[in-house]
């Protein structure tokens, strides 16, 4: 259930380093605020694996970050084009609003750029938290100078058409994640996660408790415990050929 008020959304293009130690609790590291209400600033600890491994949507892995330190958090603003276009792209561009994601459905067509330098720049200017396009970029240099999270399937050098048809902030299937116009969108070096707007809050609450029990892992491993609690009784119930090791 997410929270009367939406937050501000946020990116970031460099990541910090990760600590060692066992996380704080959600309630002393966020200081009571829900989670709904923070930043990307004050979600370090979130990931695309954590919210994919408790029910968020994930987009193919065709869909990568330009620059690996990305990250990118915040509502979608949803666009559909037809391969190779970028007509509706541009109009798209003019009705954003600070903190939305550009969500470009291309089809997962990647012999033509849809957008570069100039749009990615204009994005930029707009207050775009992120891009993210089911089909080619271009200017990847350009890009990772630019400091605007862009994720994509491929980079290609030729330029799109510009005849239309396509559609703006209707629901799309990108890179075959459902995506609705403010369900909000979470990319980071592993991928791009989609949390419903009407399971935000439950999917960050999950996710956070999932963190949790993987730091106590991690910390368990560190104090000696090798093998995980579990795997003796999964184990029973599988049938898995064990050979013998040479001498």
């Amino acid at each position: 259930m997410t929270s009367p008020s939406a937050p501000a959304s946020s990116a970031v293009t460099t990541s910090g380093t990760a600590s060692t130690a066992t996380a704080p609790s959600a309630s002393a590291s966020q200081n009571h605020r829900p989670l709904t209400d923070l930043p990307l600033a004050d979600l370090d600890w979130l990931t695309s694996t954590l919210l994919a491994d408790v029910g968020a949507f994930a987009m193919a892995s065709r869909i990568h970050p330009v620059d690996a330190e990305s990250r990118v958090y915040g509502p979608a603003l949803t666009v559909s084009v037809p391969p190779g276009d970028n007509l509706a792209i541009h109009l798209a561009l003019t009705l954003g609003r600070p903190g939305d994601v550009l969500i470009v459905d291309g089809q997962g067509y990647t012999e033509r750029a849809l957008m570069g330098g100039i749009m990615c720049t204009q994005a930029k200017a707009t207050g775009f938290a992120g891009v993210i396009v089911d089909g080619a970029i271009r200017d990847q240099l350009e890009l990772k100078k630019l400091g605007l999270p862009v994720f994509a399937a491929a980079s290609h050098p030729a330029g799109p058409t510009k005849k239309g048809d396509g559609a703006v902030l209707h629901a799309v299937v990108c890179a075959g994640a459902p995506v609705a116009p403010g369900d909000w969108i979470f990319g980071d070096a592993d991928g791009v996660a989609v949390l419903p707007a009407a399971r935000k809050g439950e999917l960050l609450a999950k996710a956070r408790a999932k963190f949790e029990r993987e730091q106590a892992r991690m910390d368990a491993i560190a104090a000696g415990a090798l093998t995980p609690p579990w795997l003796e009784g999964e184990l029973a119930k599988a049938e898995i050929s064990v050979g013998q090791r040479p001498e």
